[in-house]
């Protein structure tokens, strides 16, 4: 079967492996001049299933104001005339409920846990490299109510049986030794010791050279303007190099999945949520994190990546604005800053931000629509790296007809018109 790939990110081309591996012919398209030049370039290197979490959770919403006033806020609501936010918002408010919490948790770390593990059989299998470590994810908490509140995550990863230790301030510092030049009072710290860290940019490269070995073509500098339907089948991509035939057609375009889709009657609640990023060369290796660190107190990610450090984070709802606000890498320099003091450059780091696919259930969407030979991978939110191989791996049996490994019938669109 010949199936055409709607975007080159490392969704994309982790679904062209694995559809290439299940025997089809494949063709990736995307706008841009290589893969992975978007949400996928410079986002916080972490891998780390047991903290994929929904966004929306109980408390969340009082939560949310309190951020809205905090110089260095985790959150940024910037509001706007835009229909879209704003039932984005509302279906996500509807989601901050006990019970959904739950049904959502299990199904993120469920895809994260397949995902991850995936991932190590790609890397034995291929030799893949990019500047992996498997070294795990320390949470580390600022305050001890912090400690208190992650008590309906350690639930859910003890009901999963993912591994994780709870630590004491001394117990942070031997995880990871830069902290022992810290000022900032640590409480506790909460730690995944079978998380691992790469760079999701040089993996998206590397795996799509892997691709191109198996025969995959990657459709570069093509912009997809719409999709065309005959006979309720999708019939071609029509792009600015002219029309794209295949036999079946999987939308991977993130933010950007639910503009294609519209025409054809399918709502896809997925809206853009900005985060980002600053890339920090180490000149201080002892002071310099050996893993990921997750400071809890302003969810921002600061991983270690070969000779460099990746500081990432913050929500900002802002529709699919692309600016770089000084007051945002202010928070993400802070947060390097207090907790690893001279571990890097901050004079010479590169600012990004990118457009991450969030649905309100934090669940990405993959599998069929109402459209025999259409499929979405798309919605993955924060998550995307950590989820990708997983998702990749799903939908390959989804659209090669045979049952996924795991369970995956809550992760189509179908929820949401149910």
């Amino acid at each position: 079967m010949k199936i055409a790939i709607l975007g080159s990110g490392v969704i994309g081309v982790t679904s062209a492996w694995y559809l290439a591996e299940a025997g089809h012919e494949v063709v990736v398209i995307d706008r841009q001049s290589g893969p992975a030049l978007e949400t996928s370039f410079a986002n916080a290197g972490e891998i780390s299933p047991g903290y994929a979490s929904p966004w929306a959770a109980p408390g969340v919403p009082l939560k949310a104001l309190r951020w809205l006033l905090q110089d260095h806020a985790p959150l940024i609501l910037r509001p706007r005339a835009d229909l879209a936010m704003l039932r984005w918002l509302i279906a996500m408010l509807r989601n901050c409920t006990a019970d959904a919490y739950q049904t959502n948790k299990e199904r993120m770390v469920r895809l994260a846990e397949f995902s991850r593990d995936r991932l190590d059989d790609l890397r034995s299998a291929t030799g893949i490299t990019y500047d992996e470590r498997c070294r795990g994810t320390l949470q580390l908490f600022r305050k001890p109510e912090q400690i208190d509140a992650a008590a309906k995550d350690i639930a859910v990863l003890r009901a999963d049986g993912v591994p994780f230790e709870l630590l004491d301030a001394a117990n942070c510092i031997t995880a990871e030794p830069g902290l022992a030049y810290t000022d900032v009072a640590i409480a506790g710290g909460l730690r995944l010791p079978n998380d691992q860290t790469g760079d999701c940019f040089k993996f998206t490269n590397a795996l799509a050279a892997l691709c191109r070995g198996r025969g995959v073509v990657f459709r570069n500098d093509h912009t997809i303007q719409r999709l065309l339907v005959e006979d309720g089948r999708v019939a071609g991509v029509q792009t600015d190099h002219g029309l794209i035939k295949a036999d079946a057609y999987l939308v991977a375009l993130g933010s950007y999945s639910p503009q294609l889709v519209a025409p054809l009657g399918i709502r896809l609640p997925i809206y853009p949520v900005k985060g980002y990023s600053i890339t920090v060369p180490i000149v201080g290796e002892s002071r310099a994190p050996v893993s990921t660190i997750m400071d809890e107190s302003y969810k921002i990610a600061i991983t270690r990546l070969g000779d460099r450090i990746r500081v990432g984070g913050m929500v900002e709802v802002s529709g699919f604005s692309r600016d770089l606000p000084p007051a945002r890498r202010a928070t993400l320099e802070m947060s390097l800053r207090s907790l690893f003091p001279g571990a890097g450059d901050l004079a010479a780091a590169s600012f990004w931000s990118g457009l991450r696919p969030m649905t309100p259930d934090s669940t990405p969407v993959i599998g069929p629509t109402r459209v025999a030979n259409l499929f979405i991978n798309s919605g993955h939110g924060t998550l995307g790296w950590t989820m990708a191989c997983g998702s990749g791996h799903v939908i390959a049996d989804i659209m090669s007809g045979r049952s996924p490994a795991i369970a995956a019938a809550d992760l189509a669109i179908s929820r949401y018109q149910s």
